[in-house]
């Protein structure tokens, strides 16, 4: 009750509906990692399913619990998955691969995890998984769907009715969310015969219409129809289609919002306005532009659903800014709005209470998903009720942004200045690839298919205690020291014991690529708790990037140097690239990324410079996100590989000639930016290749890519070990695109994920192939 002194605030009456609130999706991985932890204990058959799918019902309900209490009228279910949304997608579809068919009519868990992870029968060649690509331009990927020619649908999961149901049973205003039907095609890549995809819309829709029948039957009044490919250049073929797939999909007892996000509809606005549905929903966040011209171009009959908090980053909203802006939007408007963040939540950590020992100033300016729909309802009860009813929170929102603004933490002249002082010619190496690749050969005298790997080892429990300890201070510095040197050592003598030709240090002082680098330079935080989905039950702590950047000493060079000193066989030093540091970061709102990026790539070129100084001939800068962060509209394509390119040759252009630099890049599609990967004019370049059978490796053949390639060829995200023989054929897959005489072997990405034995057993296959492709070369 309230108080008896209490002044009720005025309440505004409004001529136009409620402003409602939702959710387009919420962390699914637990405030804990709670369902990585419980996902990797059934793999290892430490659970069994019906307690991992205990553990899923109860983070559920917890979530969904958690959402109510924010009051969101409409909640999210179907956003929850073991492992990705899409596979789940295509398993309600049936669309699975041949490979992993089996006798089944409910596709069950053990297949799902195949397909994303691969297998190996009791009798027979591993199988490996589907692809693995990002999740449009954000940090998260997904297993990409694949489709022939032949291809048939049919429903083949219950999964997405049993957790609507189960949320029904416990009083949630379940809102069920699935991909639509020309995004999931979109996403799909075509096995076998090429052929146009659009044609098994014919087969595919039909599905969707029991798919959205069976939803209506259960009762539910809405459905989230994801299609976020509006926010592409799409063909006239593929926008035609939007048309005639929504009337047919349409029902007279459910709506459907129909949402889009990651950007703004650009030329699609109109067909979007037109579509059969009840609802659409808008990115505001990165698309406020097109609010206005949508205001006159969707029907008054249409809900309107307004993405304004920002679901892909970690800054506290302007909640002042944001009521105006809802406020001015309500007025010029009848129709129904409701509001929500800008994508699903699944971007960011779950909840800022978990962070015990954050910086106070720099945690107040922070919120995570649980603080986002907080302040999501601060709106909504400022429309409908009143603004005084929330004043207290629009006031302490007012007073951390004046704070943050003025904070003598963000900005540091010294840094600033010397991005003003960047020259063309710190962008140049100052020989030709040509030149420096036969000076770089001489010393490095290596054999054709020189081996190496990508730079991590396995984090075993004992080095991952070992940083424990240190960083809980129960252990003196010396001890620490000693401990990572002699896990150095051992995997410098396991790989000389191998036979690797080119060796790596292994990284038993990382704890992430990104996070090590970011605890010894300026303008980098970390968060204890800020876990956020990255695959499957891999889990990252993005940096947070609050100011500028800038390195306050040598930050990898006494441990490379050290691994060197234990082999006379050439050692990379190992550093994560500028833009790569930047994307898998959450980044400061107050400056372009581009100029945050420049002042990382200076902070890297002094590392890279003290590298090569100590000796260290053989560089690696991994760039293993620069694609991932690709503008969505081909027309920003330009601006963002220009600045990217600029950042990665500022990092790597200060070494001579005989120094090689090398780069790694993860699961992306190149064929769209291949002449900037030539512009980044790295010596060497480390790809993933093993998923797609070599396929990606058409980009470097068609574009006649002049410098070298180590295309990988083992899948390191997958538990199979592969054989001689298959790392032989794919590597004269390579062969057939790729000069041999450019050509690396190696795996697709770092090992820090893997055990030891498998690791092993599959080194020494990848060296084993090298040496049988060298013979099988002499005797040619």
């Amino acid at each position: 009750m309230l108080a008896a002194n209490h002044t009720v605030p005025q309440v505004i009456t409004w001529t136009q509906p409620m402003i409602k609130s939702h959710n387009l999706g919420f962390p699914r991985i637990g405030k804990d990692r709670e369902l990585k932890k419980a996902v990797e204990a059934f793999w290892h058959g430490q659970i069994n399913e019906t307690r991992l799918q205990q553990i899923a019902r109860e983070l559920r309900r917890t979530h969904w619990q958690l959402q109510q209490a924010a009051g969101l009228d409409l909640i999210p279910v179907g956003d929850f998955s073991f492992y990705d949304q899409v596979l789940d997608m295509s398993c309600t579809l049936g669309a699975i691969p041949a490979r992993f068919k089996r006798d089944e009519d409910n596709i069950s868990l053990s297949t799902y995890f195949d397909i994303a992870r691969g297998c190996t029968p009791c009798c027979g060649a591993p199988i490996h998984a589907s692809e693995m690509t990002k999740w449009f331009d954000t940090n998260y990927h997904y297993i990409v769907p694949e489709v022939h020619q032949q291809q048939t649908f049919k429903l083949s999961s219950t999964k997405l009715f049993d957790e609507v149901d189960e949320a029904l049973a416990l009083g949630v205003a379940a809102k069920p969310v699935i991909l639509g039907p020309l995004s999931w095609l979109w996403l799909a890549k075509i096995k076998g015969e090429t052929f146009d995809k659009l044609q098994l819309l014919e087969q595919l829709l039909p599905v969707y219409q029991q798919l959205l029948n069976k939803l209506a039957q259960q009762g539910v009044e809405w459905i989230q129809i994801d299609e976020p490919i509006l926010v592409l250049d799409l063909p006239a073929d593929w926008q035609n289609a939007f048309t005639t797939t929504y009337r047919r999909l349409q029902l007279t007892s459910v709506k459907y919002l129909l949402a889009t996000y990651f950007g703004d509809l650009g030329n699609n606005l109109q067909l979007a306005c037109q579509l059969a549905v009840a609802g659409l929903h808008i990115d505001v966040v990165r698309g406020a532009p097109q609010l206005q011209t949508l205001l006159q171009k969707l029907p008054a009959t249409k809900t309107l659903s307004l993405g304004i908090i920002n679901g892909r980053n970690i800054w506290r909203a302007d909640l002042d800014t944001l009521l105006d802006l809802l406020q001015t939007t309500r007025a010029q408007t009848s129709r129904e709005l409701w509001i929500a963040p800008s994508c699903s939540l699944l971007h960011v950590p779950v909840d800022l209470h978990n962070e015990h020992k954050l910086d106070t100033e720099l945690k107040s300016w922070l919120a995570f998903a649980a603080q986002k729909l907080d302040e999501l309802d601060t709106l909504k009860t400022a429309l409908n009720i009143s603004p005084e009813y929330v004043s207290s929170k629009l006031a302490d929102s007012r007073l951390v942004l004046n704070n943050k603004q003025h904070s003598a933490r963000i900005h540091h002249d010294a840094v600033k200045q010397r991005i003003n002082n960047i020259r063309t010619d710190m962008l140049e190496r100052n020989l030709p690839y040509a030149v420096r690749s036969r000076l770089q050969k001489e010393w490095l005298n290596l054999p054709v298919f020189p081996t190496t790997t990508i730079g991590s080892f396995p984090q075993t429990s004992q080095i991952r205690e070992l940083r424990k300890s240190f960083k809980q201070e129960t252990i003196s510095s010396e001890t620490y020291v000693a401990g990572i040197k002699n896990e150095i050592a051992d995997i410098v003598k396991k790989q000389l014991e191998l036979g690797l030709d080119v060796l790596v240090h292994g990284e038993p002082e990382r704890n992430d690529m990104v996070e090590y680098f970011g605890e010894q330079l300026e303008g980098f935080a970390f968060t204890q708790n800020g876990w956020v989905q990255s695959y499957g039950s891999r889990c990252v702590k993005p940096p947070i990037i609050y100011g500028d950047v800038s390195r306050k000493q040598a930050m990898t060079v006494d441990w490379i140097c050290y691994a060197q000193s234990c082999t006379d066989k050439p050692m990379k030093g190992m550093l994560t690239g500028p833009v790569t540091m930047l994307n898998w970061s959450f980044v400061r709102n107050d400056q372009p990324r581009a100029t945050t990026a420049m002042q990382i790539a200076l902070a890297l070129r002094d590392e890279v410079q003290d590298l090569e100084a100590a000796g260290i001939k053989i560089i690696q800068i991994d760039e293993a996100a620069l694609r991932e962060k690709l503008p969505l509209r081909k027309s920003e394509w330009q601006a963002y590989l220009e600045w990217a390119v600029r950042a990665f040759r500022i990092t790597a252009s200060v070494v001579a000639a005989d120094t090689q630099i090398h780069t790694h890049m993860c699961y992306s599609e190149f064929n769209d930016i291949i002449q900037a990967i030539a512009d980044m004019d790295a010596d060497v370049i480390t790809i993933e290749t093993s998923r797609s059978d070599m396929e990606l490796l058409d980009a470097f053949e068609n574009y006649h890519y002049p410098n070298e390639i180590g295309p990988g060829v083992y899948d390191i995200h997958s538990p199979n070990v592969p054989t001689q023989q298959q790392i032989v054929n794919l590597m004269k897959k390579a062969a057939q695109r790729i000069p041999v005489e450019r050509l690396w072997i190696n795996p697709d990405c770092g090992l820090k994920t893997r055990q030891w034995p498998e690791v092993e057993q599959a080194l020494r296959c990848m060296v084993e192939s090298a040496k049988q492709l060298r013979r099988e070369q002499l005797t040619d």
